[in-house]
């Protein structure tokens, strides 16, 4: 197939163009700049040159494909309505451009956006409406209207090396404050994933998923957020401690909203219906690698 990449040269994105390439697919990434479309060309990818706000751009991108894989999305918490409006309208462009044939396209959303009916999050539990992120509504409005979307839902952490997410940022607040802290008993739960399960996992949506449904990307379904702050003091000699609730905000900054959830998620029926098993190390195996204490990255990449 000849497959179109949002967001390709990120963190997953790039993980899903090498799944792709590996499998005998054909590659065309989006790119907004001249360094994106040479990591793309030495990927052994095609470029496509655009961004999320240029529609016509994405238009013409799937037109010209068999299939779309959406990863992209501006993470600017500052301004996260306007970019989630982004997103809805480049979906709706994606899947316009789609309509009237049975090529696939894969959305990107998270297990932390679902209105829990449970303890777990299941792939059968629905958006939760109040979140201004309208990413699975989009995706199955246009599966309502014969589009063969479907809905990728990743964990707050994906993980693995070049992670650029949630934990690296937790890795720099604890070097700046000098202490590893977590919210209350630290016995919520944090969902994760290796990148190149993920990647596996959106190839397998692509090739043989149903359309109107919802998979979860989900390898550990939740990992207590006291483990994570434990490697972490661990790692940087630091002690490790508790803070309340109304601690948090000033310790955590923006970030405690999402530390505090408990969100642990399922990836059963994903498993059940494309025969995914994640076989990478879970996520505190891979925190006690080095590479996530080599430096912590500033930058967030939001999927849930």
């Amino acid at each position: 197939m000849r497959v179109l990449v949002t967001g390709a040269t990120g963190f997953i994105g790039s993980a899903i163009v090498e799944e792709l390439i590996n499998a005998g697919h054909q590659v065309l990434g989006l790119a907004r700049s001249d360094a994106g479309a040479k990591s793309l060309i030495a990927g052994g990818a095609e470029v496509h040159r655009g961004s999320l706000e240029d529609l016509e751009s994405l238009r013409r991108g799937a037109a010209s494909a068999d299939g779309v894989i959406h990863t992209a999305f501006i993470h600017d918490f500052s301004n996260y309505g306007p970019a989630a409006e982004a997103d809805r309208r480049a979906i709706e462009t994606l899947g316009g451009a789609l309509a009237g044939s049975d090529r696939p396209l894969i959305v990107t959303s998270g297990t932390l956006l679902v209105q829990r009916q449970g303890s777990i999050a299941t792939e059968e539990d629905v958006h939760n409406p109040t979140f201004p992120r309208k990413s699975e509504e989009a995706a199955l409005a246009l599966a309502a209207r014969g589009v063969h979307a479907s809905v990728l839902r990743l964990p707050p952490s994906v993980h693995g090396n070049g992670d650029h997410g949630f934990v690296p940022r937790l890795i720099s607040i604890a070097r700046e404050k000098g202490v590893s802290a977590y919210i209350g008993n630290g016995l919520n739960r944090w969902p994760a994933v290796h990148r190149l399960d993920a990647a596996h996992l959106y190839r397998l949506a692509l090739e043989k998923g149903t359309a109107g449904v919802s998979y979860h990307g989900v390898g550990d379904e939740g990992v207590p957020t006291r483990e994570i702050a434990e490697v972490i003091g661990r790692h940087l000699n630091l002690p490790v401690v508790s803070k309340s609730r109304e601690e948090a905000a000033d310790h955590f900054g923006w970030i405690a909203r999402f530390f505090g959830i408990d969100g642990p998620a399922s990836s059963a029926l994903t498993q059940e219906r494309l025969g995914w098993r994640p076989t990478q190390v879970g996520l505190i195996d891979d925190l006690n690698a080095e590479h996530y204490f080599e430096h912590a990255a500033d930058a967030v990449a939001l999927h849930g």
